[in-house]
C-alpha cells in the first residue's frame, strides 16, 4: 500500500533527461516507484498535464535568524524550494559569546538589510556553540529542510572578540582555536563554511565586516578543518576589484585557489556582471576554467535574472527619501502620504530643493541614493515601472528616463509623479547587476557555463528592497517559457546540480528510493504576481513577500507542505546534518 499515488505526471526527473510521462508512489517519505504502477494507495491524484519535479535546492539563502521564528521559510516555500542552506557570505548567529548579540545583528542588518529590531524580538539567542545553534533550530518545527554553513564573521569575532573587529591579523593561536571549532561544527552536520571579503558588505554602523580582509594564513589555516572529512563545502563572495584595482585581481583569485586548496572540498564563489567592471565576469569565468583544469573544483553561482533593488516610498529605498520636504511627511501612512505628496505646492517645493546627503549610516542603501541623483539621467534609463505582471527585462523604451521624454519633463519629475500617483503603492525594478547591455544576455551565458551553480536568491535578506526569493520561478517562467532553456535543463539546476554540490545524495531526483520532495507545476498557470510589501515580522518590521501562480503543490518527505499556493500545518521539514548518511 503507498501512501500517494501521482497519476500520469509529466516527470522532469531532475537529471537533465527528456522528460516522460509515468506515475509516481510514495511510502514513509521516500518515492517507492516511477513508471506504469498499478499498485493500491491510501491517496491518489491524477496529475495529467502538470510537470512533477524534485524539489528545489536553494543554495544561497539567509533565513539564519528567520528560522528561529518562521516555521515555514516564506517566501522560498512558495517557490517549489524545498531544501534552503543559510549562513552563507560569512554572516550568521553562531558562535556567540554572551552579550555580543547586538553586534551580530548589527553585523546581519547592514550586510543583508534585515531590520535589527526584528532580529532582536524575533531571535532567542539561546546558543553559544555553532552545534547548540544547530541543535536550537532542530527542536522547531519547520516545513522545508535547512542546512547551514559556519560563518566567518561570527566565528573571527567568537575567537578574537575587539581584535576582530580592529582586522588585527589572526595569530596561529587564533587560527587553530577557528578552525576547531570549524571542525567541531562540521562534525556536528554543518554543511560548509563561508566567508565574505565584500567592500559592499558593512555593519549597520558601516564598519567593515570583521573577516573581510581575512589573509591567506587565516583563511588556509581554517580551512584545514576539513581535513579528512567527505562533507562539506565552502562558499565565498569577492569583488575582485578588476575594474577598480586591476592589480589586486589575480592575488585576489590565487587566494581563492589557496583556499580551495587547503579546503580540499567543492568551492563556489558569487558570479554575475558588475556596473562597473562589466567584463570582470569574464576573467573569472577564465581563471575557474583554468583551476578546474588543474584539478580544483570550483563552481560559480549565479543569478537567475538581474540584481538590483526595489523602489518604492514604502520600500527601504526611492530617490527623495533625503529630500527635508520628503521627510516632513514620511511618518504619514502610505497613501496620505501620497497624497501630501501631490499637492501642488509641497510638490513644487521638493522638486527645487537638493536631498541631503545620505551616505553614512552603514548600510548600502544612502550610498546608492547619492549614486542615483548624481547621475539620475544614466541611472534611470534603467528603472522600469513594476507592473502587476513584472517583466524583468524590461527594454530600455520602457525606461522612467523614456517615460520622462516622452511626458518632456526631467527624469527626476517622472519618478515622483508615479511614485505618488494613486495610494504611492507603485513600486520601480532598478537591475543594478546582470544588466548592463539592456538586458539578460550575460545571465544566459552566466547559466549556460559548465560550473554555474543557480544562486544568490538572497532569500531572507534585503527584505525591503529584493525579493529573489523567486529565482526558481523565473527560471520556468522566463528561462524556459520564452524557450532558452528547455524545462529538464532548468529543472537540473534547481535540483540535481546543487544537490549534488552539496553532496546531498538523497534528493535532487525523482528516483526510487530517495526522498519525497517534490512539487507538482502546472505550467500553463505558472506566473509571478508582483512583490508586496507586508509586515509580518517581529516588532512590525515590513519586507517584500513575492509568491507565485501554478504550484499544485509541494511536498517534502510526502507530506504536502504547500496546497495550491497555500501552505498547510504540515511541518516534516528537518536539519540536514551532513556526514551523516
Amino acid at each position: 500500500m503507498f501512501d500517494l499515488l501521482v497519476k500520469a505526471a509529466t516527470v522532469v526527473d531532475g537529471s537533465g533527461a527528456t522528460p516522460v510521462t509515468a506515475d509516481v508512489a510514495i511510502r514513509d517519505g521516500l518515492i517507492a516507484e516511477v513508471g506504469q504502477i498499478t499498485g493500491a494507495a491510501r491517496a491518489t491524484l491524477d496529475a495529467q498535464g502538470a510537470w512533477l519535479t524534485p524539489g528545489f535546492v536553494d543554495i544561497h539563502t539567509h533565513y539564519d535568524g528567520q528560522a528561529s521564528w518562521d516555521e515555514t521559510f516564506s517566501p522560498s516555500i512558495h517557490h517549489g524550494v524545498t531544501t534552503v542552506v543559510m549562513g552563507n557570505c560569512g554572516v550568521g548567529f553562531a558562535p556567540l559569546r554572551s552579550g555580543e548579540q547586538d553586534r551580530l545583528i548589527s553585523l546581519m542588518e547592514g550586510v543583508e538589510d534585515i531590520p535589527g529590531v526584528a532580529l532582536a524580538e524575533g531571535i532567542r539567542f539561546n546558543w553559544q556553540s555553532f552545534p547548540q545553534y544547530m541543535d536550537a533550530l532542530a527542536a522547531m518545527p519547520h516545513s522545508l529542510d535547512f542546512a547551514c554553513m559556519v560563518p566567518h564573521d561570527p566565528l573571527r569575532m567568537y575567537v578574537m572578540g575587539e581584535r576582530a573587529r580592529a582586522h588585527e591579523a589572526a595569530t596561529g593561536d587564533d587560527i587553530a582555536a577557528m578552525r576547531g571549532l570549524l571542525r567541531e561544527a562540521l562534525e556536528a552536520g554543518a554543511i560548509g563554511f563561508s566567508t565574505g571579503r565584500s567592500d559592499n558588505h558593512r555593519t549597520s554602523k558601516g564598519h567593515e565586516t570583521p573577516a573581510s580582509e581575512a589573509d591567506a594564513a587565516e583563511l588556509t589555516g581554517i580551512a584545514g578543518a576539513f581535513a579528512g572529512l567527505s562533507h562539506g563545502v565552502v562558499q565565498l563572495v569577492s569583488d575582485f576589484d578588476l575594474m577598480r584595482s586591476p592589480q589586486r585581481f589575480d592575488p585576489e583569485f590565487d587566494l581563492v585557489e589557496q583556499l580551495a586548496r587547503a579546503a580540499g572540498r567543492p568551492l563556489s564563489m558569487t558570479w554575475l556582471q558588475r556596473d562597473p567592471g562589466g567584463e570582470q565576469y569574464k576573467a573569472i569565468a577564465r581563471r575557474v576554467e583554468a583551476a578546474v583544469a588543474q584539478g580544483l573544483p570550483l563552481y560559480l553561482q549565479t543569478g537567475a535574472r538581474g540584481i538590483g533593488v526595489i523602489n518604492g516610498l514604502d520600500a527601504s529605498f526611492h530617490p527623495f527619501m533625503g529630500f527635508p520636504g520628503y521627510k516632513e511627511v514620511a511618518h504619514l501612512p502610505l497613501a496620505a502620504r501620497a497624497a501630501a505628496l501631490r499637492e501642488p505646492q509641497r510638490r513644487s517645493r521638493i522638486l527645487a530643493e537638493k536631498s541631503d546627503r545620505m551616505a553614512g549610516d552603514g548600510s548600502s542603501i544612502p550610498p546608492l541614493v547619492d549614486i542615483l541623483l548624481a547621475r539620475i539621467d544614466m541611472i534611470s534609463a534603467r528603472m522600469f515601472a513594476l507592473t502587476d505582471t513584472p517583466d524583468y527585462e524590461p527594454a530600455i523604451g520602457q525606461s522612467m528616463l523614456a517615460r520622462a521624454r516622452t511626458q518632456g519633463v526631467p527624469a527626476l519629475v517622472a519618478l515622483y509623479d508615479y511614485f505618488t500617483e494613486g495610494d504611492g503603492a507603485n513600486l520601480v525594478y532598478f537591475p543594478i547587476f546582470n544588466y548592463n547591455q539592456g538586458d539578460l544576455s550575460c545571465v544566459g551565458e552566466m547559466l549556460r557555463h559548465p560550473r554555474a551553480l543557480l544562486g544568490l536568491s538572497d532569500a531572507g535578506a534585503h527584505v525591503g528592497t529584493v525579493c529573489d526569493a523567486s529565482f526558481s520561478t523565473f527560471m520556468l517562467t522566463h528561462w524556459v517559457a520564452k524557450g532558452h532553456l528547455s524545462v529538464q535543463e532548468a529543472v537540473r539546476m534547481l535540483c540535481a546540480r546543487n544537490a549534488d554540490y552539496l553532496g546531498l545524495a538523497d534528493r535532487g531526483r525523482i528516483v526510487p528510493g530517495l526522498r519525497a520532495d517534490f512539487n507538482l507545476i502546472d505550467p500553463a498557470r505558472l506566473a509571478l504576481p508582483k512583490p508586496q510589501l507586508v509586515r509580518d515580522l517581529p516588532a512590525g518590521g515590513k519586507r517584500f513577500l513575492q509568491t507565485a501562480r501554478g504550484f499544485a503543490g509541494t511536498w517534502v518527505a510526502g507530506q504536502r507542505v504547500l496546497d495550491q499556493g497555500v501552505v498547510t500545518g504540515a511541518r516534516p521539514g528537518r536539519l540536514v546534518r551532513a556526514g551523516r548518511g
